[in-house]
């Protein structure tokens, strides 16, 4: 008995096979804009740091760019692949160091997140990316003090953000510039 070719799954007739297919499209989103993520945390591993948590923050471009392309449960599988990706290219996943790069993750993101949802995208990405460094220095001179340095820490405060701020800055604007101009934003964005 001849039976019907089994038809791919973006023509599937469920109900919610619409839903699905923008799920899977987030997801393929995701997976990009991760293999992004850790491709720059290996660039980054190559510049040299004073201080081993000090780091410029390019693997977060991806993580502005997702705030104007992805939703917060997409945005936040995001943020758990480059803390875990980051960990493995950095080796320090299981090290205490792991703990610096999560809590200024977590922290820059939801700080990144508030800011755009409150201004509803009329704050620039460069405004945001400032926001988010200056959440992720404060969160990781929190865990600085607590785990290494002690009062110490807020000796390295200056320069640390200062350099934050410079890198947020110049990735803000190379993130807007790439939102505003991508054709490949353009399509996921539909």
């Amino acid at each position: 008995m001849p039976t019907e070719p089994r038809q791919q799954w973006p023509h599937r007739r469920e109900p919610g096979g619409q839903a699905l297919a923008e799920r899977d499209a987030g997801d393929r989103v995701v997976a990009i804009l991760a293999a992004a993520s850790l491709f720059l945390a290996s660039i980054e591993l190559a510049i040299p740091k004073p201080v081993p948590f000090l780091r410029l923050g390019l693997a977060n471009l991806p993580i502005l760019i997702a705030l104007r392309v992805l939703r917060p449960r997409q945005l936040l599988l995001l943020l758990g692949l480059k803390i875990l990706g980051q960990g493995m290219v950095q080796g320090t996943l299981f090290s205490y160091i792991i703990l610096f790069s999560a809590a200024s993750s977590v922290t820059s993101v939801a700080a990144m997140w508030l800011v755009d949802r409150a201004s509803r995208g009329l704050m620039s990405l460069v405004g945001v990316a400032v926001v988010g460094a200056l959440a992720s220095n404060l969160a990781q001179l929190g865990v600085a003090r607590w785990l290494v340095f002690g009062e110490s820490a807020w000796l390295i405060a200056a320069p640390f953000v200062a350099v934050g701020t410079a890198s947020a800055v110049l990735l803000g604007l190379f993130a807007e510039r790439f939102v505003t101009r991508s054709q490949w934003v353009r399509t996921v964005t539909r």
